[in-house]
């Protein structure tokens, strides 16, 4: 009687069957795949796009195609897709724009402009929305959080990870009660770009050795990921 025990040395292993390896490596190979083609299919979607939106804008003897038919000598009435064309000239014209925007006629302009857009009701809403939010993403300036820390927050005995911007000065500084005080912003999980500024006395804030890189991937984790996965207690090596 043959031995069916499953636990038994004497079986030998079982076999993978062709299609079990076939399967493990068609995920292995898109576990591969997956990342390089989504972020090819994202940038050339996003090329695309702009080029649908730039091209139109330019002239008909300034298209790419008519360039290349006129510099050749082609006589070739169907359209020829340059992707990509129209991200230069984006490029290019946003360079230009910026340039101008930097000169004394240019800053007189937009001061002209901004005073008129002032003045329309719903415009200036939309305008003064989607300007704070650009001049959020793209300013350029080196002003960052100094250090990751740990604050009491929201009660004693809770503690949550913070980010030191400043030292505290002016009106807060002179009204909150402490020789010396410290902007913390509290950021939320999973998102850490909103969060709460909170003002600590600086005994009540304890910085913290490890990176605000590494303290942000702790926040948006969830406390799943430390800096150090070997040994959490010691700070990350640099």
């Amino acid at each position: 009687m043959p031995n069916t025990d499953p636990f038994s040395p004497d079986l030998p292993p079982r076999r993978v069957g062709l299609f079990s390896r076939m399967r493990s490596n068609f995920l292995t190979g898109l576990v591969v795949i997956a990342p390089i083609g989504l972020t090819i299919w994202l940038i050339w979607t996003v090329v695309g796009w702009i080029d649908g939106f730039v091209l139109p804008l330019v002239p008909h003897s300034w298209q790419p195609d008519r360039l290349i038919q006129t510099y050749f000598g082609l006589e070739v009435d169907r359209q020829i897709n340059v992707r990509g064309i129209g991200v230069v000239m984006f490029l290019l014209f946003t360079v230009f724009i910026g340039w101008i925007a930097k000169g004394f006629i240019g800053r007189s302009l937009l001061r002209w402009a901004e005073g008129i857009v002032e003045r329309t009701p719903v415009v200036r809403s939309i305008y003064g929305g989607v300007k704070q939010i650009a001049e959020t993403i793209f300013a350029q300036t080196d002003t960052n959080f100094d250090k990751a820390c740990l604050i009491e927050y929201p009660r004693k005995g809770i503690w949550a990870i913070g980010f030191i911007s400043t030292s505290t000065k002016g009106e807060v500084l002179d009204k909150g009660g402490a020789d010396k005080m410290m902007s913390v912003f509290v950021p939320t999980t999973p998102n850490p770009t909103s969060g709460f500024l909170l003002f600590f006395p600086t005994e009540d804030v304890i910085e913290l050795e490890m990176s605000v890189e590494d303290a942000a991937k702790l926040v948006i984790s969830a406390g799943l990921v430390y800096p150090n996965s070997k040994d959490p207690s010691a700070p990350a090596k640099g």
